[in-house]
């Protein structure tokens, strides 16, 4: 096939490469249809033609459409002008008026500016009349004769007005300060002497009633006289007085009438019991504080209780001198409330004193009137007429517990019981530790307050159980003194039935005074042991006792010693011994101390060895011989201090031994034969004595 021609080449490939699916050409071949209708030969050479014809014909519909708008157009274009004439004609007539119009418009400019002037001027002359000035109504209200809500508005006006004067003085108005604030003070002045009145004259109505209700008219009228503290003084004398008058009729009914309807009975009804007597009479006034107290806080110091209310609000601020000034005032006013039953309630108690209560109840009630006393002093103030009293009922009560006990003591001391047989404590220990320990119980479970602590119980227990030693002491110191006379005449009697005995039945019958003097004081000494113990052992375990157990133990202990020394004593004597340890001793000192001067023992007569060989053939015999040899101390009722007791002898005795055993096998002690003498050596006593 032949090349096409470059051109139609060019535009064959340019149709071929044209896409016939985009929106542009299907848009044209869509309005193309709309009046290419005959596909022909003939109209598809003359399509151009065909599509500039419509175009022809379309611009042509176009400009027939738009000689109506032009027309409208120009119709529009003849009104503006118009106008712009018409705009032009009256801004000529403007300017003829503005020259016209000029003095008129500087004068309405002048007029305006002295109206705002004068606005300003009328501002200020009413806040002064405001803030330097009272209404006609509050004037009114201050002078009226009923005092409400608007008095206490028309007062705090006034304050606030003396108080803007002191600014008003200064500046260059000092005059006219001066005049407000006098004119101020005259309205203030009547209006707080016509408050007083009227809250004197309220205050003497609390008397009437006795739990009254303090309104908040009131309350906001004592908020008022704060400032006034002179007045406020007169007002809180008033309701002191007031109140201490009915306080006064309502303890004397209480005490007498009892409640409404008898219920609760009259406190009086009890004075046969006086615990609960005067335990009533504390309570009632107890209550009663709190609820004066209540009262006094309500009316005087209303913003410590309540603070409502505008005017309340208001009037609302800090004491002038503090909260310790307002307690001051406050126990002032409750001691004057209280001073009234002061002496009624004394008379009473006394009364109550003096019916010999016994001994549980008058300690009961010096505990009960101590509690109260510290419970009131918290409440009312230490140096006020109720505590003072109270106070003082306290010390009598306890006066009167320790005059009881110390009665109680002197019978015992003057008529002390004998001693039994067995050497038993007397019934008087036991009841007396039986009474202690019950005055003990009570003193544990006593109410102590918060701001208190427990009295010191040492002197109750001094007092109860000193004297009933010292009766036991007596008791012992007779026994011990009948037993010494007995024992002497037992001795008297036996003197001529020893003379055919031998010499160490002679000694270990015989013995020497003191010997038997010592046996006749072991009744008398384990009596007394027994008797500290009797009141020693029920103590133990009570806290508040301690210290006099632990003293008591002591002397338990000290007896024992006491006693055990008598008894080794005793029998050392009865073997002729007693005399002869001091020579024993000092020849061991002698040797201790390098010493060879002085005489030997064995050349001296009273420890020979014929007299040394009876008196340890004596001791042998004790320690040797039956079980009742060696005291046992049965009557001792403590096994503990029984067992101690037998031991501390034996182990003095073994001691003793041991001094003179290492005396006789000393050589320079110049004893011959020294093994016949000391048969046993002292390990051999100890096994024997058993320790």
């Amino acid at each position: 096939m032949g090349t096409l021609a470059p051109g139609l080449s060019r535009k064959l490939k340019k149709v071929l490469e044209s896409r016939t699916d985009t929106p542009e050409v299907l848009g044209s071949l869509n309005t193309l249809s709309t009046f290419y209708s005959d596909n022909t030969p003939q109209a598809r050479r003359n399509l151009r033609s065909t599509i500039e014809k419509r175009g022809l014909g379309i611009n042509r519909e176009f400009l027939q459409a738009s000689d109506t708008v032009q027309l409208a157009l120009d119709r529009v274009e003849e009104e503006v002008n118009a106008l712009a004439e018409c705009c032009d004609r009256i801004a000529k007539a403007l300017s003829s008026c503005t020259a016209s119009t000029g003095d008129i418009i500087s004068t309405t400019e002048r007029l305006k500016q002295e109206l705002e002037m004068t606005t300003q001027r009328q501002e200020i002359v009413s806040h002064f009349l405001r803030d330097y000035q009272l209404s006609n109504e509050e004037i009114n209200a201050l002078r009226g004769e009923d005092l409400n809500e608007e008095f206490f508005k028309a007062l705090c006006h006034v304050q606030e007005i003396h108080a803007n004067c002191k600014l008003l003085l200064r500046t260059h108005h000092q005059r006219a300060g001066l005049e407000l604030m006098d004119m101020m003070a005259v309205y203030q002045e009547g209006a707080y002497e016509r408050l007083c009145r009227w809250v004197q004259a309220e205050c003497r109505k609390l008397g009437d009633t006795d739990n009254p209700e303090v309104s908040e008219l009131l309350r906001t009228a004592v908020r008022c006289l704060k400032e006034r503290p002179v007045l406020f003084k007169y007002c809180a004398e008033e309701v002191a007085n007031m109140r201490h008058n009915a306080l006064f009729r309502r303890f004397i009914s209480a005490l007498t009438r009892g409640g409404p309807g008898g219920m609760p009975r009259p406190i009086e009804v009890h004075a046969h019991d006086p615990l609960r007597y005067v335990g009533d009479m504390l309570g009632w006034l107890h209550q009663s504080l709190a609820s004066e107290r209540e009262l006094v806080l309500a009316l005087l110091y209303p913003d410590a209780v309540v603070d409502t209310g505008p005017t309340a609000t208001r009037f609302s601020k800090n004491l002038e001198n503090g909260s310790g000034k307002a307690e001051s005032d406050m126990t002032f006013v409750l001691d004057r409330i209280f001073e009234g039953v002061c002496r009624p309630f004394k008379v009473r108690v006394e009364q109550a004193l003096q019916s010999q209560p016994s001994l549980i109840v008058s300690y009961k009630l010096s505990n009960t009137l101590e509690f109260y006393s510290y419970t009131i002093s918290d409440l009312l103030g230490r140096d006020t007429a109720l505590c003072n009293t109270i106070w003082a009922l306290k010390d009598a009560a306890q006066r009167t517990f320790f005059e009881i006990l110390r009665s109680r003591g002197e019978k015992l001391l003057r008529y002390p019981p004998l001693v039994a047989s067995d050497l038993s404590p007397p019934s008087a220990v036991r009841d007396g530790v039986s009474v202690l320990l019950e005055i003990i119980e009570t003193h544990n479970s006593m109410m102590v307050p918060a701001s208190a602590k427990k009295p010191d119980f040492d002197p109750v227990i001094s007092a109860m159980l000193d004297p009933i030693i010292q009766m036991c002491e007596q008791a012992a110191e007779a026994h011990k003194s009948k037993g010494s006379g007995l024992s002497s005449r037992r001795r008297m009697s036996s003197d001529s039935s020893q003379i055919s005995k031998s010499a160490v039945d002679a000694i270990l019958s015989n013995g020497s005074p003191a010997s038997s003097i010592q046996n006749s004081e072991r009744p008398s000494k384990i009596f007394l042991i027994n008797c500290l113990c009797a009141i020693q052992q029920p103590l133990l375990g009570h806290a508040v006792a301690a210290e006099y157990v632990k003293n008591l133990g002591s002397l338990i202990d000290k007896r024992l010693h006491v006693l055990v020394e008598k008894e080794v004593d005793a029998i050392l004597s009865r073997c002729g011994l007693s005399d002869k340890m001091p020579l024993f001793q000092d020849a061991l000192n002698k040797e201790t101390s390098s010493s060879t001067s002085g005489a030997c023992l064995a050349n001296s007569e009273e420890t020979s060895p014929s007299a040394l060989s009876d008196c340890l053939k004596a001791f042998f015999g004790l320690i040797l011989g039956s079980e009742s040899s060696l005291p046992e101390f049965e009557q001792m009722q403590v096994p503990k201090l029984r067992s101690e007791a037998c031991v501390e002898v034996a182990k003095s005795l073994a001691e003793a031994y041991d001094i003179i055993y290492n005396a006789i096998m000393d050589p320079s002690n110049g004893y011959s034969d020294p093994r016949s003498l000391a048969r046993h050596p002292p390990d051999q006593i100890r096994t024997i004595l058993g320790i």
